[in-house]
């Protein structure tokens, strides 16, 4: 069920009402209607150099997967509430987390852009979405839309887009240059893209070290892609927080 009404300034969903930062986004870039790629399990690594994701594998059993993604134990070393308040979001923003996975993110988000604001909660598996609606619903988060995106198009709303937050997700990319070169058309003036992933060494947690990109391949990268690094945190003890924003010429600083 999706939506189809309006009230006012407001839509109308099986999540509730959503907020007035909805404005005019167009329904089809809201709900991202479309069916996800297949995931590759045992697909061959990379080629040296390649753009293309270090591993494919299915994200598809939401609950087995909530007990990795939301143990407890995980705040100690991802910090949730230091990680989105360094995103710099204020009330009324929109955020999407990109790779949203079981909802992980999604509270923090919530509250930090408030009841006018938007969080657009992504993710390329079906039963995925299906979790993040109904672990909004029940957690009253009614400013988080589950957004069902493909491989390569999350479904962005163009120039609308104040921070994009790719956590523990970049390596799972194919075709990035490409993906990230066509991202710069979704934010907002002054909007960024974070980007948090697992430094390329043994670590206690995360994907082994052949899934892991090094931070200076995602610098590297993303540069080639139209942006430059505005910032960085380096709070994390086993992640870096690079923050990219476009590297136009011209382009307003982040807000």
């Amino acid at each position: 069920e999706r939506a189809v009404s309006r009230r006012g300034e407001r839509r109308a969903s099986r999540f509730g009402v959503l907020p007035p930062a909805l404005g005019a986004l167009p329904l089809a870039a809201l709900l991202g209607i479309g069916l996800a790629a297949a995931a590759q399990p045992g697909s061959a690594p990379p080629a040296p150099g390649s753009d293309d994701a270090t591993a494919h594998h299915p994200f598809d059993e939401p609950e087995k997967w909530a007990k990795l993604f939301d143990d407890p134990a995980r705040d100690v070393w991802q910090k949730p509430a230091e990680t989105i308040a360094a995103l710099g979001l204020r009330t009324g923003m929109i955020a999407a987390d990109l790779g949203a996975g079981t909802g992980y993110f999604e509270s923090y988000l919530s509250r930090a852009v408030g009841a006018t604001g938007l969080v657009l909660a992504i993710d390329p598996e079906p039963k995925m979405v299906q979790y993040l609606g109904k672990r909004a619903r029940q957690e009253g988060l009614a400013n988080v839309l589950p957004v069902l995106g493909l491989n390569d198009d999350p479904f962005l709303p163009k120039g609308r887009v104040d921070r994009v937050l790719i956590a523990d997700t970049y390596h799972h990319i194919d075709d990035r240059l490409e993906y990230f070169g066509r991202m710069r058309e979704v934010l907002a003036p002054g909007g960024t893209v974070a980007v948090v992933d697992f430094h390329k060494r043994p670590l206690p947690v995360g994907p082994p070290p052949e899934h892991k990109l090094s931070r200076e391949h995602v610098v590297d990268e993303m540069q080639k892609a139209g942006w430059r690094l505005a910032d960085e945190k380096t709070f994390l003890p086993y992640q870096y927080f690079l923050i990219f924003a476009p590297a136009a010429a011209g382009g307003k600083a982040p807000r």
